[in-house]
């Protein structure tokens, strides 16, 4: 396939993710006001659970269309697509059983087939950590623990494809699926473990890429022993749906540093682009609203009703804040995550101003090689300058 037919196919991928968490969102919203059984999970928890996931297909996305050929960027879009429908399986049983009966189709068969996504997701847990972030093991020491995961993810699957809940069948098919479960959860926490060692023995620019994603794989793995000890059993199930969505979203965080700060995959630029013109957006989108609503308020409180005047005016506080308020955002990404360039635009900027005064040309030639130094740190610096021919 040509690179922007796979590109495009990322984005697809990506898209339809999304799409499914906002029908899952819609569904949610719709039957907010009816309060669900206890049984079932309460809407605030599946909203949680919901925005936990928003992070994985746009990671995969970027890192699947700029580097097609590692597998990482192709395991988030997976990721995120299981949880996704898993998301959406929940919403529209409690929607179709709960809110509206009858009104969707098939909620149980339905609601069953999603549900497979959540264990396709659960088997590519432990790859995230174990190829990251290149997309392949770090040794061959490594490759029994991803068979041995994606071997019981497997089986996990096809127990829950023929047996409702296969944990409470009885008999071998409960003992089956409470192995591959556990086993599953322990390569979880072997994969935490494996970021932990590679970041001991590592060096340099992997070092730095590791040292975040190492914390966040700590914490999962933390919560995975918890799985694992049944010490969730102990916990409200809210409280360990937060912490489920927080430990996803540390991932999310750990991996959008090491691309921002260390330039992994370089795609730094577009997520650059991606923080400053969407933190952009939100901060005019609630400008705007803001404006509106409060200069409605006051035109109503003066005058006893409404007036156009205030979207008039909160549209050209729009136009007006555009430039300023991007050069402020774009300054604050630049200072946090590319401190070297921001530093070096700072020295030549202080460099051209000293050069507009500065007339004796040895002062000029020291400041120069300070600033080169200061921008580009090379390991030497001389500079030769040529007599002028009517000064010989």
């Amino acid at each position: 396939m040509s690179y922007r037919a796979v590109s495009w196919l990322a984005w697809s991928v990506c898209a339809v993710t999304l799409l499914v968490l906002a029908l899952s969102m819609l569904l949610i919203a719709l039957g907010w006001s009816t309060p669900l059984p206890g049984e079932w999970t309460p809407w605030r928890d599946q909203t949680v659970s919901l925005l936990g996931i928003i992070g994985a297909p746009i990671l995969g996305g970027l890192i699947a269309s700029r580097r097609p050929r590692n597998a990482y960027g192709w395991l988030w879009l997976g990721f995120g697509l299981g949880l996704a429908l898993q998301s959406l399986a929940m919403s529209y049983e409690a929607y179709t059983l709960v809110v509206e009966p009858g009104s969707l189709a098939a909620p149980r068969s339905i609601s069953h087939v999603l549900e497979l996504g959540g264990q396709v997701a659960l088997t590519l847990a432990p790859l995230l950590m174990l190829l990251f972030p290149t997309g392949r093991l770090p040794s061959r020491r490594w490759r029994p623990l991803a068979w041995i995961s994606t071997t019981a993810g497997a089986v996990l699957l096809s127990l829950v494809l023929f047996f409702d809940n296969p944990e409470q069948v009885g008999g071998a098919i409960s003992i089956t699926a409470f192995a591959v479960v556990s086993v599953i959860f322990t390569a979880i926490l072997l994969s935490a473990l494996s970021i932990v060692v590679r970041y001991r023995w590592a060096s340099g620019a992997e070092r730095q890429q590791l040292k975040w994603f190492a914390l966040a794989a700590v914490l999962i793995g933390v919560v995975a022993v918890g799985h694992l000890l049944f010490l969730d059993l102990l916990l409200p199930e809210a409280f360990l749906n937060l912490l489920d969505a927080a430990t996803i979203t540390g991932l999310y965080v750990a991996v959008g540093i090491a691309i921002l700060r260390y330039r992994l995959y370089d795609i730094d630029r577009i997520i650059n682009r991606t923080l400053v013109y969407g933190s952009l957006t939100v901060s005019l989108a609630l400008v705007y609203f803001g404006g509106v609503a409060s200069l409605q308020g006051l035109l109503r409180a003066l005058t006893g009703q409404g007036s156009q005047l205030a979207i008039v005016a909160s549209t050209l506080a729009i136009a007006a804040l555009f430039n300023p308020l991007r050069r402020r955002i774009q300054s604050f990404i630049d200072r946090r995550f590319y401190r070297r360039k921001y530093d070096a635009a700072k020295t030549l900027e202080g460099f051209s101003a000293r050069l507009r005064d500065e007339t004796d040309l040895d002062e000029l030639s020291s400041d120069l090689e300070r600033v080169v130094r200061e921008a580009m740190q090379p390991e030497h610096v001389s500079l030769w300058l040529r007599k002028s021919e009517e000064a010989g």
